[in-house]
């Protein structure tokens, strides 16, 4: 993955995990996440993010029951992706991810909370270790994997009113984020523009900047004009699962774009 070239990170959003209404077994998951993966591969985008989004409500941290079947699906995918792969244990276990890809080879993990003091309702605040984060990463010579963090996430809320997204990206700057994500304030919804150049003026090109939600054909031109990548799940999907059609479609918007 190359800051120098525009990447689109779709995501793998698993079915329910093993204690969740819903769960169909592992069989179900594995050939899911691979449906969602070769539509993406044939589609044209850069990397996959797997996520247990399917979780209803997600635990804070990744216990047995999503760490186990979220490990083997991400194994499998591993050994026949043909783009990097990345993974988030939702809703806040950034340990966990890094575990998983340094144990089965992944290319990265994301990180909903990072640098920010946040709460959201049923969670309270979120405990945040940015330092320790990186410090994780570096026992399990992780060095390899990028950590991508958001700033100022969607559906949570700021400690700190008066935090500026230049100040929160600067911190994840300095704590050692590998790509800083900037979201609207739900899935679906794009982040502002005025956010996306804040971010950019902080990274001057030293990480790449990353549309986290609400990213489409609709707004893709607008979108890079000033981010560096972008990640994509909902405006891709049909039935919940990728649509290649959608993707490609998206695709040659963003060749079309490329600035």
């Amino acid at each position: 993955m190359n800051i120098n070239k525009t990447e689109i990170i779709g995501m793998i959003h698993l079915p329910p995990t093993v204690s969740y209404l819903g769960w169909k077994g592992i069989e179900y998951c594995i050939k899911k996440a691979i449906r969602d993966l070769k539509a993406l591969e044939n589609g044209g985008a850069s990397a996959a993010l797997i996520e247990n989004d399917g979780d209803s409500p997600c635990k804070l941290y990744g216990e047995p029951d999503v760490i186990a079947p979220m490990s083997i699906v991400a194994h499998e995918l591993s050994k026949i992706a043909k783009i990097p792969l990345g993974i988030e244990v939702l809703l806040n276990d950034p340990k966990s991810s890094l575990m998983i890809a340094k144990t089965v080879g992944l290319q990265f993990i994301r990180t909903d909370y990072f640098v920010d003091r946040m709460t959201r309702k049923g969670y309270g605040e979120f405990k945040i270790d940015p330092k320790g984060l990186i410090n994780i990463r570096k026992q399990i010579n992780g060095e390899s994997i990028k950590i991508f963090t958001d700033v100022q996430v969607k559906y949570a809320t700021m400690k700190d009113k008066k935090k500026t997204i230049s100040q929160s990206v600067s911190e994840a700057l300095i704590y050692g984020s590998d790509g800083v994500i900037i979201s609207g304030t739900e899935t679906g919804e794009q982040p502002l523009i005025d956010h996306i150049k804040e971010a950019k003026q902080i990274t001057k090109g030293k990480i790449p900047v990353i549309v986290g939600s609400g990213f489409s054909v609709e707004n893709a031109e607008d979108l890079l004009s000033y981010a560096d990548w972008a990640m994509v799940g909902t405006s891709i999907k049909t039935n919940n699962y990728i649509d290649i059609q959608k993707i490609e479609k998206l695709m040659q918007c963003v060749q079309q774009n490329i600035k």
